[in-house]
């Protein structure tokens, strides 16, 4: 895909869409400056001193999982394929549930700051260093696909080139987590997720009111093209859309991307017990499936939409369908919706728990250990700017990417494994393998990564989500293997270190 240097710089915005996105950016911050005034420490910079109330932590939890990725990737994969995605959520639902019960008291008990924290408690140093690697090797390219995602609608809406878009994303996103924090996080991130359920149900109500035959013609429009189907009983272990899979999928996919991901697990570390961290994660089973219903709802809706107009041109990709949708279509106002939206899911970015990891598992252990908080605060705040940067870049490489949803979901599948692996070790079992582990998680990440690669060339019949089971079930048992079992005195020792 090249760059939008060519697209026509007429997209029909108004005034109301401007004044929309204006407002928005406005919003943000401000709540920036109003949450970040005062912080002195990194305890209020990366945790909000524990004092976030359960609703706005859950929203802003909503606002991270859905992301630019899902707004502009699930329309896509309602418009092209069907409604199967939603099998892998029964799976993520289960998921939350265990991290409720087994990683957030164990996080709480050894009061983190990071996740990674608990490897260190747990195993030792070494543990702790290698997982937060492969936490910033998953999140930097799986963020860096997410900002590309969000800027290439941006792009199409707003007439910009790829890289200004991503020079304003990259700007707003350091000015406003840099100054307020995990605080301005946890706020704009509820705000963001109203804004997610407004646009998308403002779009979803204008399809409807366009669709000649009301619910009649749009069931059996998309229903002849196979776009409801919503189960695959199949039993092919190669497809990542048969419901057992899935389910799999979405069990192992969410327990690694919401229990051993700093970016998502810091939001609920922000709840002042763990009680109030464990109903925060099972309430977003009810805040998140609504959403996902929505867009895969407009995704359906645009193909019902085309099928009846197709005088209308498409996109020359897919993926663009609901920005192409956004500028040829939607009136003004609506036009402005869906940008704020897509501008919001973009800058809620993971720059606060790439900062919280940089700084507490690598830069106060390994490199200063005896700075005062003033100076760590201020690391915390020059890191947030270098991985913005970073972010940008990964970005702007990821321009010839298609089927952006599900190469994200491939990439995690090769590192996340290791990670889930080796949190399940230490939750489970009284195995004790410091460097072992490290060898473990390297070792179960090339095999992952080799599986996938002979997946894709067809060399393997195996799909790609079984990558993440792979990976976890080959660092749990080299895990196991070259470790010990230890005293359980040992490990309530460390506790209290």
């Amino acid at each position: 895909m090249e760059e939008l240097s060519t697209l026509d710089k007429v997209t029909g915005l108004g005034w109301a869409d401007y004044s929309l996105v204006a407002v928005a950016v406005a919003v943000l911050l401000f709540i920036s400056y109003f949450k970040g005034r005062g912080e002195t420490d990194t305890q209020d910079f990366f945790l909000g001193r524990r004092r976030i109330p359960i609703w706005a932590a859950t929203l802003s939890f909503v606002a991270t999982e859905i992301s630019a990725m899902t707004i502009v990737g699930v329309p896509a994969t309602g418009f092209k394929e069907n409604w199967q995605y939603l099998q892998f959520f029964i799976g993520s639902a289960a998921a939350r549930i265990i991290i409720a019960y087994l990683f957030i008291p164990a996080f709480y008990k050894y009061n983190c700051t990071t996740i990674y924290e608990f490897l260190k408690h747990r195993f030792g140093p070494q543990t702790q260093y290698a997982g937060s690697f492969f936490f910033f090797v998953t999140r930097l390219f799986a963020s860096g696909l997410r900002l590309y995602a969000a800027s290439l609608a941006v792009s199409v809406i707003m007439g910009w080139q790829l890289s200004w878009t991503l020079a304003f994303f990259t700007t707003i996103s350091v000015v406003f987590i840099g100054f307020g924090g995990i605080r301005a996080v946890i706020w704009t991130g509820a705000f963001e997720a109203m804004s997610f359920y407004l646009a998308g149900g403002a779009v979803l109500l204008y399809l409807f009111a366009h669709i000649h035959g009301g619910f009649g013609e749009i069931f059996k429009t998309a229903g002849e093209a196979g776009k409801l189907s919503l189960l695959n009983l199949g039993w092919s272990a190669k497809d990542p859309n048969v419901l057992w899979i899935a389910i799999l999928n979405g069990i192992f996919g969410s327990m690694a991307s919401f229990g051993t991901d700093q970016e998502l697990m810091q939001r609920l570390l922000t709840l002042e017990t763990r009680e109030g961290s464990q109903r925060t994660i099972i309430a977003t089973i009810f805040a998140t499936i609504p959403l996902l219903i929505i867009y895969l709802s407009v995704g359906t809706l645009l193909f019902v939409f085309y099928s009846q107009n197709p005088g209308l041109l498409l996109p020359d990709n897919s993926d663009k369908i609901l920005s192409h949708f956004t500028v040829h279509v939607l009136p003004q106002g609506l036009k402005g919706l869906v940008l704020t939206a897509v501008i919001l899911a973009s800058i809620d970015s993971p720059l606060s728990s790439l900062s919280s990891s940089f700084v507490t598992d690598i830069y106060r252990p390994l490199l200063n250990k005896d700075g005062d908080e003033k100076h760590y605060l201020l690391v915390s705040r020059l890191s947030v700017l270098a991985f913005g940067l970073i972010l940008a870049g990964i970005a702007y490489y990821c321009r010839k990417t298609e089927g952006m949803l599900w190469l994200a979901y491939k990439v995690n599948g090769v590192t996340a494994g290791s990670l889930l692996g080796v949190f399940l070790l230490g939750l489970l079992t009284k195995r004790r393998a410091n460097l072992g582990n490290v060898a473990a998680m390297f070792i179960s990440a090339g095999l992952a990564g080799l599986a996938l690669y002979l997946s894709e060339t067809g060399r393997l019949a195996l799909g790609w989500s079984w990558m993440i089971v792979l990976g976890t079930v080959c660092t749990f048992a080299l895990g196991w293997a070259f470790g010990k079992t230890e005293d359980p005195a040992t490990d309530v020792l460390r506790a209290t270190e």
